[in-house]
């Protein structure tokens, strides 16, 4: 690609900056898109060359806005991973499972490349766009490198979304990761073989992590039912989440070895959250199941369901337990519970980023609306758990609200948002969910006997405990490779 003339000063003011990567969000679904046609194409090439894309990240006021400005023939790309218009993407509904491109800077140093101080077609502000090295200078480098637009003084936020425009179309080669996603980049770009995601295998080189988010406000000690036995919903829950570890415990192990196939995290939470972990494991984060299991907490005698050849059977078992219940803290919220996943899953990704690993799964129980925050913010904060991501696919997030009774009208798994009957509350959560991948279907079919095809969404409302335990099964799935 030709450079400009004085494309040195442009690289001299990067390397100050030390700013070695620009990124560009999209869909998961417009990989094997980008991958056949060689690269991204601004979405007005897109149209001129017949390209369909699956998961539009702009809506039609957002090309109606490039159109005004003559931004259509342009690929935009942005210095931050957190853009604040891939949640916006993400909240309305465009784009579901979220990937982040990493674009190579030389980008910035093409004739026709372009440089816009804010979002290039944001209306309160004209911002200043041109191609010059003094437009680039416009640029505020300091606030496009903090980590969120949320931790500038208002006044500067706008600042946080400058962009690069790239004329026309950016090539395969400047996209740094696009071998990371599983699908293999071929030297010719049309022979394309496809890997669906959400499909890695898990091994000890490759692992996956669960993290159990469980709602230990005052609401959590209305009684229930849990096989026939009467107890608090703070103990119900507590003992579903015991007996789920056990079973991925219980997978790990083959002969005397407990192998590391995936890191496990129980986190409570009522106006804080915090580790669940009891005994000689309180206070910590992930942890291995071969910790879990030579660090039991206690053990309890409970009832438990089998399946016989002559029915179901409920028999007395002693059971592990790493959680203890709790219903004594106050509020609900969700927001710090989603915060603390996502620092947990920070320092997870770190090492398993660019692996083939099987994503992470979160699952969050709850018997009440979340409190103290907007639907708006904990959406958000929702969306950027969801938006996290390895080579395999994007965290799954299951929102499940646990009722004492199953008079209730339940909803589980749902495909469209009209199962809900206008239900506000279930709305806020089936946009909080992720978008199953169809490879959840058969665990669905098995379990709730929903055999409808189409993609399901990860959430539940109105659940009682027997539901709770099948929601349990389908959030927990481990494609462990017997021989790694």
């Amino acid at each position: 690609m030709e450079k400009k003339s004085n494309w040195q000063e442009f690289k001299a003011i990067l390397d100050q900056q030390g700013i070695k990567k620009l990124y560009h969000f999209t869909d998961r679904e417009n990989l094997e898109s980008i991958i056949k046609n060689g690269g991204l194409y601004s979405w007005m090439d897109c149209e001129r060359k017949g390209i369909k894309i699956a998961k539009p990240g702009g809506g039609s006021m957002s090309r109606q806005l490039d159109s005004g400005r003559n931004l259509e023939d342009y690929v935009r790309v942005s210095f931050t991973t957190q853009h604040p218009m891939m949640y916006v993407a993400m909240r309305e509904g465009r784009i579901s499972n979220p990937v982040i491109l990493e674009i190579d800077p030389e980008i910035i140093y093409w004739k026709g490349t372009c440089y816009s101080n804010m979002n290039a077609t944001i209306h309160r502000i004209r911002p200043n766009i041109g191609d010059s090295l003094s437009d680039f200078k416009q640029i505020h480098f300091k606030s496009v490198k903090v980590h969120k637009h949320f931790d500038l003084p208002e006044e500067e936020q706008p600042y946080f979304q400058a962009e690069v425009l790239v004329k026309n179309f950016i090539p395969l080669e400047y996209i740094k990761n696009i071998g990371n996603f599983g699908i293999p980049v071929p030297s010719k770009p049309k022979a394309l073989q496809v890997k669906n995601p959400y499909t890695a295998q898990i091994t000890r080189n490759t692992p996956t992590a669960f993290i159990f988010l469980i709602d230990q406000s005052v609401s959590m000690q209305k009684k229930t039912m849990l096989y026939g036995e009467e107890m608090t919903m703070a103990e119900a829950a507590s003992r579903i989440v015991n007996n789920q570890i056990n079973e991925l415990v219980y997978r790990c192990i083959k002969l005397n070895d407990t192998r590391h196939y995936y890191d496990i995290a129980v986190v409570g939470y009522g106006e804080k959250a915090y580790s669940g972990w009891q005994g000689e494991l309180a206070g910590r984060g992930f942890v291995s199941p071969e910790e879990l299991k030579n660090h039991p907490y206690t053990k309890i005698t409970t009832r438990k369901e089998t399946r016989t050849r002559n029915g179901v059977k409920i028999n007395e078992v002693e059971q592990i337990q790493w959680v203890s219940a709790h219903h004594d803290r106050p509020w609900t919220h969700y927001h710090d519970a989603f915060d603390y996943a996502k620092r947990l899953l920070e320092e997870w990704m770190k090492e398993h980023h660019e692996k083939d690993c099987y994503p992470p799964t979160v699952i969050h129980v709850t018997d009440g609306e979340f409190k103290h925050a907007t639907r708006e913010l904990v959406t958000q904060k929702a969306n950027e758990l969801k938006a996290m991501f390895t080579n395999d696919g994007n965290v799954i997030l299951f929102n499940i609200h646990f009722t004492a009774q199953n008079g209730s009208k339940s909803v589980v798994c749902p495909i469209n948002k009209n199962e809900l009957s206008g239900n506000a509350y279930a709305e806020a959560l089936f946009d909080m969910s992720s978008l199953l991948p169809e490879r959840y279907n058969q665990d669905i079919a098995r379990c709730l006997n929903d055999t409808r095809a189409g993609r399901h969404v990860a959430m539940g409302i109105n659940a009682d405990a027997t539901t709770l335990i099948k929601l349990m099964d389908i959030g927990t799935p481990t494609n462990i490779s017997q021989n790694q």
